[in-house]
């Protein structure tokens, strides 16, 4: 399993902190948010089990929902839903989207 899958378990348990406060205003973004966040996870460990394309496939997929899940944060603080984030939340946001970038956009050798 990739490295990066212990980082995507934490950002799990961030998001789903934040899930809890976005729920008590706006139930389908606290949705949206938790289903992303388990595609993320759920496509990360399928792409560690696949090859070539269809690795690169599940990879640009939770890389995807990882944008997508920042984004529901972004939204429910621009909405005034939720105050500041944990900024190490945060973090690992960015880390996670840093690394399937660099998976799936890297240059064939």
């Amino acid at each position: 399993m990739l490295r990066i899958y212990d980082v995507v378990l934490a950002m799990a348990g961030d998001a789903a902190g934040i899930a809890e406060q976005i729920e008590r205003r706006d139930s389908d973004l606290a949705r949206q948010l938790r289903r992303a966040t388990q595609s993320v996870a759920l496509n990360v460990a399928e792409g560690a089990g696949n090859t070539a394309g269809h690795k690169r496939q599940r990879y640009q997929t939770a890389l995807g929902s990882a944008r997508e899940v920042l984004a529901c944060v972004q939204v429910a603080q621009a909405m005034r839903y939720i105050g500041t984030v944990d900024a190490r939340a945060l973090d690992r946001m960015d880390h996670v989207i840093a690394t399937l970038g660099r998976l799936v956009y890297r240059r064939a050798s």
